[in-house]
């Protein structure tokens, strides 16, 4: 089967290890993953918000500017006449958009002003443990009414989620609308006209605007709080562009949704995904122009404006009989009367914190088997038990949810060690798991390779093992969880320990 990532044909170098010969491409539908069908969105529920406003700052006596985000209740218009009741960061939904410099200090300080304990969790930023925000793991959470700093440096350029991570209170601190995109740049960028960033979410709310009921014991055993209505940067999509033709665009798409796995496909555009869950990857057209897009998920993708003026392209969600998420139209005088010609699209350097190998024999290894949920019929296999602690585990424990202490690591390795874990899947669902503070490899059925592309968050299809690798070279103790959050609210995480 042919893999829905299809590597640009200059791809040479080898993608397993360098004792065992290369092998052919694998299909992304045991790679990235192949998705079910997924439940359309009404037509008549998509929403209308403000955009984002661009974060606030203050200059400390320190000289380092602080990026300022106050959780706190917001009114927000998602339709006409409709008024919801929200948590935001500084009244947007999703939050303002955070960019900073690879390598350079940064600072955020989080105020809270809700009544609800809050952390900060930046999903994919290897950054040290103390700052990965993950509530009883590498720190407490930020009481009612108080202020937390937190300090770190990005080691990587790429496109990141920053949202809380309080066990037990993920997904409604989520869905409430704490969550919001963090931007690193590279040290040299590649020349576009335009770079945004794509927030995709969607939102579960009653016929006059208030949310759903939360906590649901069905929802949170099943799919996850699945949406009725879709935002993309809070405003109703599709998210319209309207750019020279011939401009040269780069999107930073990111799944905020609290459980809805689906696929995007670009239609019209020809894009090439310049970086998967941050990571420079070599510069590929998606197989059938179609990519998997889980909670969690982000994809840095470049293409060029149709050079006729009027035409247009569009990024395309997969439910039902397809919805865009964002419009490009080609309007004005031709990009190349403003400037230069660019160069063909080409592959971002490549990160080199992250080994070009990784010897696999000398990894330690561990496995990770995810059982619980609903189960479609009985005689299906072991499912949940209708106990609303244990809905689900992890090598038959089950998570924190409701402030318990974490138990014993699933691994504890030294620094610098190879990993293997292998992924079990015994649910009747597809998992989407993120792996804190590193980056890992899929790998190949019998270790012989790995592909070659590098993620933090993963899909795991049902009653299916995945093994993936990496060096475990980020001390701490280091979060494994569901991107679903009612899963990870309600036991479906563990973690490692790296000494």
């Amino acid at each position: 089967m042919d893999s829905p990532l299809k590597p640009s044909p200059s791809r040479t170098r080898p993608i397993c290890r360098p004792d065992v010969p290369a092998t052919d491409r694998r299909s992304v539908v045991a790679g990235l993953g192949a998705l079910l069908a997924v439940p359309a969105l009404p037509a008549a529920s998509q929403a209308q918000v403000a955009a984002p406003a661009a974060p606030s700052a203050a200059m400390p006596a320190d000289g380092l500017p602080t990026v300022l985000l106050e959780a706190k209740p917001s009114l927000v218009a998602f339709a006409a006449g409709q008024e919801t009741q929200l948590w935001t960061f500084g009244g947007r939904a999703p939050g303002p958009e955070i960019r900073a410099r690879r390598g350079e200090n940064f600072r955020a300080r989080l105020v809270n002003g809700i009544a609800r304990p809050v952390s900060l969790h930046w999903h994919g930023v290897r950054a040290a443990n103390e700052a990965d925000g993950v509530t009883g793991l590498t720190g407490e959470a930020v009481a009612p009414g108080a202020t937390a700093d937190i300090r770190f440096s990005p080691p990587d350029a790429g496109t990141f989620i920053y949202r809380p991570l309080v066990p037990g209170s993920s997904g409604e601190l989520q869905e409430r609308g704490l969550a919001g995109v963090f931007a690193v740049s590279e040290d040299s960028p590649p020349a576009v006209d335009l770079d945004r960033i794509v927030a995709v979410d969607d939102w579960r709310l009653e016929p006059d605007g208030r949310h759903a009921p939360f906590g649901e014991a069905a929802e949170r055993a099943g799919a996850g709080r699945l949406g009725t209505v879709l935002t993309v940067n809070g405003v109703r999509a599709p998210l319209k562009i309207a750019a020279p033709p011939g401009a040269r665009i780069r999107l930073r798409l990111a799944n905020l949704c609290n459980a809805r796995l689906m696929r995007i496909r670009f239609d019209a555009i020809k894009a090439y995904v310049i970086a998967v869950d941050s990571q420079p990857t070599d510069t590929f057209e998606p197989l059938r122009s179609t990519l998997p897009f889980a909670p969690g998920s982000r994809y840095d993708v470049i293409f060029d404006v149709p050079a006729e003026p009027g035409a247009t392209g569009a990024v395309t969600a997969l439910l039902g009989e397809g919805l865009p998420l964002v419009q490009v139209t080609a309007e004005g005088d031709p990009a190349v009367t403003k400037r230069p010609v660019l160069p063909p699209v080409g592959p971002l350097a490549p990160n080199k914190l992250l080994p070009e190998a990784i010897a696999l024999q000398r990894a330690q290894r561990g496995n990770v088997v995810i059982e619980g949920g609903l189960r479609p019929s009985a005689g299906a296999g072991a499912g949940w038990n209708g106990d609303p602690q244990r809905i689900w585990t992890i090598n038959g424990v089950a998570g924190p949810v409701s402030g318990e202490k974490f138990g014993k690591p699933v691994l504890s390795v030294k620094r610098g060690t190879p990993v293997v874990l292998a992924m079990t899947n015994r649910t009747a669902f597809p998992q989407a798991i993120h792996i804190h503070g590193h980056s890992f490899r899929l790998l190949h059925a019998f270790d012989d390779g790995w592909e070659p592309y590098w993620l933090d968050t993963m899909i795991l299809l049902e009653n299916q093992t995945q093994r993936i690798t990496f060096v475990a070279d980020n001390k701490g103790r280091w979060l494994i969880g569901s991107t679903v959050l009612e899963r990870l609210d309600t036991g479906l995480s563990c973690w490692f320990e790296v000494t």
